[in-house]
């Protein structure tokens, strides 16, 4: 298999995970409200839906999706929201089903190295569908936390962790902080008690811990003090403060879990 498809394969057992805790929910239950302040659930698959839909405009026309992006209005992702409102809660689902089937068949069609633009520097096909997976995977952490559910962990893990770790410049730089120079090696243990592991192993500067713990706080959906990572030296120290894995101004991230 090569790289596209099995990112592709890995995406789209992502998006049958999400969609397992989406099918049994009631009307009711899409408008439940989530981690991520004003948003429900129905909000979560929508705003999944409309950036497949704009991933698959930036390869069906990569210089319209460029010149659409001059006269973007700064609030586009609240007023996007607020559209979907409008539909049903299966409105939504088919329409998020509808919009990933065709992007990933979209997406089949590139080489790993085909580059494609998007809201933030041009992007190569394998990074982009795994930025599409990490998004996949952290809206659906959001819908199974507003749900109740508690998803087990896989391997695919390894995908947001990297994105994770290449983000690490991005983290400083969207907040208009220097960007540190040293290099930073994390290792993290994945579910299945495997090692993932990036960075120079003779680094200063070390992130340990489980894969899930990393993934979660490099998105944003938990509070750095409730993680169980190890971080040894100033700069994992600094990142680990400002990690974010997304695009977008800075995230204001989660606060710390209320003690039992």
């Amino acid at each position: 298999m090569d790289l596209i498809a099995g990112l592709l394969a890995d995406l789209r057992a992502e998006t049958e995970s999400l969609v397992e805790i989406l099918r049994p929910l009631r009307a009711q239950d899409w408008e439940t409200g989530t981690p991520a302040e004003g948003w429900t659930i129905r909000d979560q698959v929508a705003h999944l839906a409309w950036f497949d839909e704009a991933a698959t405009r930036a390869v069906a026309d990569p210089f319209g999706f460029r010149r659409s992006l001059a006269s973007l209005d700064p609030g586009f992702v609240d007023t996007v929201t607020e559209d979907s409102r409008t539909l049903l809660p299966h409105e939504v689902l088919e329409w998020f089903l509808r919009a990933r089937a065709t992007m990933l068949e979209t997406f089949a069609t590139l080489a790993p190295r085909d580059r494609v633009p998007w809201y933030g520097p041009d992007m190569s096909a394998a990074s982009f569908v795994t930025a599409r997976l990490m998004e996949t995977w952290a809206h659906g952490q959001d819908v199974a936390d507003a749900a109740g559910v508690t998803r087990r962990p896989t391997a695919r893990l390894r995908h947001v962790a990297t994105i994770g770790f290449r983000a690490m410049p991005y983290g400083f730089a969207v907040r208009g902080l220097p960007v540190p120079t040293g290099p930073v090696r994390v290792e993290l243990t994945l579910p299945d008690g495997t090692l993932w592991a990036a960075g120079p192993a003779d680094a200063a500067d070390v992130v340990r811990g489980p894969a899930l713990d990393f993934c979660l706080l490099v998105t944003q959906r938990v509070h750095r003090s409730d993680t169980a990572l190890d971080v040894t030296g100033p700069t994992a120290d600094a990142w680990m403060d400002v990690a974010q894995a997304f695009a977008g101004p800075p995230g204001p991230g989660r606060p710390p879990r209320d003690p039992e």
